[in-house]
């Protein structure tokens, strides 16, 4: 497929420094989550409540990994340390790292928060244009503008005394019955109980989905295995969700950076794999451009830092299935195969992966795709962790450049819009492999995190109640990173040749008569390409902001007062 990858000295991270929502992916052991938005009135009473907080948040500080030692079960991916036992690759062997908590927390705090928190308009004034605007102001570049009168009441009334000013994210571990342990409902209680203790200085605010909840709650999809209830990676639309995000310089211990890096990395011109500039993602370091922006003055505030953009989005299920149903019809009818092969194919064709999460760049059709997943099962029957290993990185360890045209994998699926990896190279040889790897899309990857939220209802009539991902990107450059990504990539189709074509899934689709969906077609086939037509509009923006999320010496300058910009 590629050529395996290139080793250079890791950058080294203070990780106590840094909050450990950045790095690591809570979505992994920590299946339920809530999300508070905060006000604050006084901004004496708001740093005393900050620095109150500050013991309680989670910081990078690697823990001991409790799925390293699990034999690989029917549920369970292999992870990067069964992949690195395979290859006789030493795992991280220590210092003893700390147990893993049962609950998380973190902080982040939008420009207005961090003004009445008594911020120096110096330091403020020197933090980027779009952070200081928030997410509402940038709606047109989004497109989120349609949508802004069906927010949740916590965004839409975001003015005065119910503006969002801090934003504390939560995720816990599960109970064997599916329910939340025990510590997510103690941490939520002191978190109560420092907002009380504020007298009236610090506010969560109400106002979340249709019962204006005090929070939002999440969860990860469920489903039944071995009598139980167990979390997956699904999402709503029921694909597995989670894959190829990116690996930069110093996030993991060398010998699993090695392991992650083959997909989650950068492509290098001979399209071997190297890990992102860590300063694509903290603040403080050095980016791809080799420059290192400071994002306000003075250092030491921005250094280990990050910038986020928190977003609910809202599925429509029920229009999906209605959608995909038809289209399934169409195609099963032009391509002369079964109604599942249909099904699962025209949603493979708009995601970029089948519904479990094999690319369609490993597996380009429905055949190979059925093939490979008997692989996976006898592999797992065998207990044989090198070929779980060697299926396992097929998730991941792929690039476009052998399918210039989309054949296997539509261009303006939504994974090949989010990343394009060398598909923008700009240039090709001979043979149509990239001759400068991926350094165009290098600068606009972003880390995603979040969770979705609402009961699993596939199947359902009509969109009810509350279902959708809680979306949050983390990035050193919202501009750059972020609105690029879903203002160009996903609300446009230029870069990849598709005139104003949005993104299936994700798309502004509200005159459905002009919006649409080209699978090429082989042309070994002789048959014409097949067209999406009428796409419905599938998921709505519910509200978000943007935030900046500190280091742990930044939250203690601003919980103590201690800024100083000279």
């Amino acid at each position: 497929m590629s050529k395996t990858t290139r080793t250079c000295a890791p950058t080294v991270l203070d990780l106590a420094d840094i909050q450990g929502g950045i790095l690591r992916n809570y979505g992994t052991g920590f299946a339920k989550g809530r999300s508070f938005f905060l006000h604050v009135s006084d901004g004496v009473k708001g740093r005393a409540f900050v620095e109150a907080l500050r013991p309680l948040v989670t910081t990078a500080t690697r823990w001991e990994d409790a799925e390293k030692h699990k034999p690989p079960a029917p549920s369970r991916h292999p992870t990067p340390h069964d992949v690195a036992q395979a290859e006789g690759l030493q795992t991280y062997p220590g210092p003893a790292l700390q147990q893993r908590p049962k609950a998380t927390l973190n902080i982040a705090f939008s420009h207005a928060g961090l003004n009445v928190l008594g911020v120096p308009a110096v330091t403020l004034q020197s933090m980027p244009v779009e952070f200081a605007e928030g997410m509402e102001a940038r709606a047109p570049l989004l497109g989120d503008e349609p949508f802004m009168e069906g927010r949740d009441t916590v965004w839409r009334n975001s003015r005065g005394d119910r503006r969002v000013h801090i934003l504390i994210s939560m995720f816990a571990q599960m109970n064997a019955d599916g329910t939340p342990c025990a510590e997510l409902g103690e941490l939520t209680g002191k978190l109560e109980a420092l907002c009380n203790q504020s007298d009236g200085g610090v506010t969560m605010l109400d106002g979340v989905g249709p019962d204006n909840a005090r929070w939002q709650d999440m969860s990860a999809v469920m489903t039944e295995f071995d009598g139980h209830e167990v979390p997956t990676n699904k999402e709503h639309f029921g694909f597995s969700d989670g894959y190829g995000d990116p690996v930069f310089s110093g996030q993991y211990p060398p010998e699993i950076e090695a392991i992650k890096i083959r997909g989650g990395g950068k492509l290098l011109p001979d399209l071997s794999w190297a890990p992102l500039a860590t300063g694509e993602f903290l603040l403080g370091y050095a980016d791809e451009s080799q420059d290192t922006p400071v994002a306000a003055r003075p250092h030491d505030f921005s250094r280990n830092g990050t910038f986020l953009a928190y977003r609910k989005l809202h599925e429509n299920v029920a229009d999906f299935d209605a959608y995909i149903a038809r289209q399934a019809d169409r195609y099963a009818q032009a391509m002369g195969v079964p109604a599942d092969e249909a099904s699962d194919t025209i949603r493979a064709k708009m995601i970029g992966r089948w519904p479990d999460g094999v690319p369609l760049m490993t597996a380009p059709t429905y055949r190979e795709w059925q093939a490979f997943n008997a692989e996976l099962r006898q592999a797992r029957a065998d207990g044989d962790r090198k070929k779980l290993a060697q299926l396992t990185l097929e998730f991941t360890n792929f690039h476009y450049s052998q399918d210039v045209s989309g054949i296997s994998c539509p261009v303006t699926s939504h994974m090949r819009r989010a990343n394009p990896r060398d598909q923008l190279g700009p240039t090709y040889d001979k043979a149509g492999n990239s001759t400068v790897g991926s350094s165009i899309v290098d600068r606009r990857r972003i880390l995603r995190r979040g969770m979705p939220y609402g009961p699993y209802a596939p199947g359902a009539e009509r969109d009810v109640g509350e279902q959708g991902i809680v979306f949050i990107a983390m990035c050193a450059s919202l501009f750059r990173q972020f609105e690029f990504l879903q203002g160009q990539w996903m609300q446009y189709g230029l870069d990849f040749n598709a005139g104003s074509d949005t993104c299936p899934v994700i798309g502004n689709h509200l005159e459905p008569d002009k919006r649409k969906q080209v699978i090429a077609a082989d042309p070994a086939l002789g048959r014409p390409p097949f067209i999406l037509d009428e796409l419905p509009q599938l998921v709505i923006p519910k509200g978000g902001d943007y935030f900046f999320m500190p280091s742990m010496t930044a939250l203690r300058m601003i919980g103590q007062g201690v800024i100083d910009p000279t």
